[in-house]
């Protein structure tokens, strides 16, 4: 018997590569697809290729958009911004494949130690050390002009402390304790993060920390009433806040109801992101002959990117972003779904709200949907501290789509096989 078709017959009782087989002997035009989507290691190369791709585009992206503000911004070239975000690119790719080799017994005691150093990494920023930009406090000077954003970080540990709470054998009978230990550490994070003024990426927190408690043993009535408790707290602390309220007023007002004055002030940069997205058309203008990122449209390379790849590449440069987006938001639900351990499924759904979450909000936020949160496009938007952060998740993600059954047996292939199709596995009638 050859190694692949050991693999399968290994993987046929959990219905992985056996029912894929079957499927792919009955006649018709799906049986392929069936197959391929049936294979032990589909999830972990749908979430890899998904997040190669948006991280290549977001790279081909930043250049686009901050090549006019590196220029006149003083770095002497238009390659500055860029050549920043590639090599932070680079160290994420390194981080990525390190953590998507670690095994499962690590993942337990690091939770907690990755998220205790989060949290006093966070607490930086209320230091002198902490940097204040556009109104919140979220930044750690680090050495000269460099700077990190903690709270990226503070995510990645956060979900992963989730899956170690959450998705413990026994939550069902210590449910008051379970839940405790979980709001309280959305309390510590939170509360680090909402000291600095940041209620974007607090929301953010909180929608990952209610996708992991969703997919938790706790009674779905604990969720409910946790998110509404939520919600409230958004409230408080938007009407609480003259320049939050503000924000809001001119996303439902439009610009087209408003005055000279603020139509320079709080509409300005919603006004020419929509300009941007009305210009491209269905094919856009073309890579690199953007007029809004003259100095137009605040954050054009950041957090209205999306604006830009709009203006660029068109209806279809957008929808492109999006179906990347979407396909990499199915692998993550493909490892938390399939998944029977408790930690892995948790922390796979947190990071999934977190990553396709924020997607959601920034894309809404550009298109007029929402009011400006500022919140960056995962994988794609400018910015050192959050991509590396984002390939992190993307690796403790292909570290749990490793454990599906045959799926790591199927990747040592790769080496013996070196087809397009070999590192997900072949049928057993095929050359060994």
């Amino acid at each position: 018997m050859s190694r692949v078709a050991a693999v399968q017959e290994r993987t046929t009782p959990e219905g992985a590569v056996g029912s894929a087989a079957q499927s792919a002997d009955r006649p018709g035009p799906t049986a392929g697809l069936r197959r391929v989507l049936g294979l032990p290691a589909t999830s972990w190369a749908i979430v890899l290729a998904s997040v190669l791709a948006l991280t290549g585009f977001g790279l081909i992206m930043v250049l686009s958009a901050s090549s006019i503000t590196a220029y006149a911004g003083g770095e002497g070239n238009s390659f500055g911004i860029f050549a920043r975000q590639a090599a932070f690119a680079a160290a994420g790719l390194v981080a990525m494949l390190a953590l998507s080799r670690v095994g499962p017994r690590w993942w337990l005691p690091l939770a907690w130690i990755a998220f205790a150093a989060a949290l006093v990494l966070q607490a930086l920023t209320l230091t002198p050390l902490g940097v204040e930009v556009n109104g919140s406090r979220s930044w750690v000077a680090v050495a000269g002009s460099m700077r990190v954003q903690p709270a990226e970080f503070l995510k990645v540990a956060f979900a992963l402390w989730l899956g170690a709470v959450l998705g413990r054998d026994d939550v069902r009978l210590r449910v008051r304790q379970t839940w405790g230990t979980a709001v309280g550490g959305l309390f510590a994070a939170g509360g680090l993060i909402m000291a600095g003024h940041d209620l974007g990426t607090a929301i953010i927190v909180f929608l990952l920390f209610m996708g992991a408690l969703f997919v938790s043993e706790l009674p779905v009535l604990v969720s409910v009433s946790t998110a509404a408790a939520g919600l409230g707290a958004v409230f408080l602390f938007v009407v609480s806040s003259p320049n939050r309220l503000t924000r809001i007023a001119a996303s439902i007002s439009g610009q087209e109801n408003a005055s000279q004055e603020d139509l320079l002030g709080a509409h300005w940069q919603s006004a020419h992101g929509e300009y941007a997205l009305a210009s491209g058309g269905l094919l856009g203008v073309g890579l690199g002959a953007s007029r809004e990122k003259w100095s137009w449209l605040p954050e054009a390379h950041n957090d209205f990117i999306f604006a830009i790849i709009g203006e660029e590449l068109g209806l279809v440069g957008t929808l492109l972003v999006v179906g990347l987006f979407a396909v990499l938001g199915w692998g993550l639900l493909r490892v938390s779904l399939r998944t029977r351990d408790g930690l892995m499924r948790v922390t796979a759904m947190a990071v999934f709200m977190w990553v396709i979450g924020q997607a959601v909000v920034n894309v809404a936020v550009v298109v007029k949907l929402l009011p400006v949160i500022g919140v960056p496009l995962p994988y794609v938007s400018y910015g050192g501290s959050a991509l590396v952060a984002n390939l992190m998740a993307a690796g403790i993600v292909l570290a749990f789509a490793r454990q599906e059954p045959g799926a790591a047996e199927a990747l040592t292939l790769r080496r013996s096989r070196p087809r397009p199709l070999s590192i997900l596995a072949r049928r057993s009638g095929g050359r060994s």
